[in-house]
């Protein structure tokens, strides 16, 4: 691992030459409720917005060309794990908005998208936007506005989101304490730290590593391993001014990585509703997240430089 003193990808003079980078062409196709994304003609990933129960990312690729996430329930891919069939590959649930599980979806809970929009194609960056309803119980419980940024320089892919979660004006919302949420990405098998096929590793900020880097607190987490012969490296960075930065981290060994400000009681065992925010009637809060996709083994001290360019950005 990095720490230990392997060979990592250094990416932190990268970055500083990326800022002033005019990156690859990002363009952006729309069919069927779906929004394909693509850097100089190859695929970069999908964005189902009309997906049911809730809109999703599938596939998502390295700058090598190689899926990162696991394919399942989307799709077949030989080997690997068919467990926790929510786990859309990369997604924005949560599993308590005023009582409702929006993560699994088990009371009938769905993210809808109403409309959705390219905002941008044909340069160094692309973005698509969703306008999407929270329904259970017949009722829109919050709105959401969700842009979707892309991106690629020197070798490696971003994906940024900005995520507005807005309370209707006659009722108030609360985004309950559990651990089930809430910003996530389910990566395939082979950079889980479990399982059959699996070979990775995952690191964060501060240091952890593994097992360790469940429920605790950090600017970012990284999985690293090898798939398909190469070496890979997906990062996940909350941005400085979310509330409650830096997050908790939902990190499982079997390759569930999630952003999730919420789950205080699971993460620390602190009392019930410890981690609940509440939303007034009418009020909005607003969430960013980056991930990197990355060739090669990603150094810890370039990604805290990496974490670095997400503040200004």
């Amino acid at each position: 691992m990095p720490r230990a003193g392997a060979a990592p990808l250094c990416l932190a003079t990268l970055w500083l030459a990326a800022c002033q980078a005019s990156g690859d062409e990002l363009t952006v196709l729309e069919h069927g409720g779906a929004y394909e994304v693509r850097q100089d003609g190859a695929l970069f990933t999908v964005v189902h917005a009309a997906a049911a129960p809730r809109p999703y990312l599938y596939p998502v690729l390295g700058p090598d060309g190689v899926e990162v996430t696991r394919a399942y329930p989307i799709a077949e891919r030989p080997g690997e794990p068919t467990d926790h069939p929510h786990h859309v590959s990369l997604w924005y649930a949560h599993g308590s908005v005023n009582g409702h599980d929006f993560w699994q979806g088990g009371d009938g809970a769905r993210i809808a998208c109403v409309r959705a929009e390219i905002l941008q194609q044909g340069g160094a960056q692309a973005a698509v936007r969703l306008h999407n309803r929270w329904i259970a119980g017949g009722e829109t419980i919050l709105t959401e506005e969700r842009t979707l940024r892309f991106s690629a320089r020197d070798g490696v892919r971003w994906i940024d989101a900005d995520i507005t979660l807005i309370a209707p004006p006659q009722r108030a919302v609360v985004l309950g304490d559990t651990k089930e949420g809430s910003f996530a990405l389910r990566l395939r098998h082979e950079l889980a730290l479990r399982g059959e096929g699996a070979a990775g590793h995952c690191y964060n900020s501060e240091g952890q590593r593994d097992a360790a880097v469940w429920g605790k607190r950090a600017a970012w987490v990284c999985y690293s391993g090898p798939v398909e012969g190469r070496t890979l490296s997906v990062a996940v960075f909350d941005h400085p001014r979310n509330p409650r930065y830096p997050t908790w981290w939902h990190a499982r060994d079997y390759g569930l990585v999630a952003a999730n400000p919420f789950g205080a009681h699971d993460f620390e065992g602190v009392a019930p509703g410890t981690g609940d925010l509440r939303l007034a009637p009418g009020e909005r809060v607003r969430f960013r997240y980056r991930v990197a996709l990355i060739s090669g083994l990603a150094d810890p001290a370039a990604l805290d430089a990496l974490a670095s360019g997400f503040v200004s950005d």
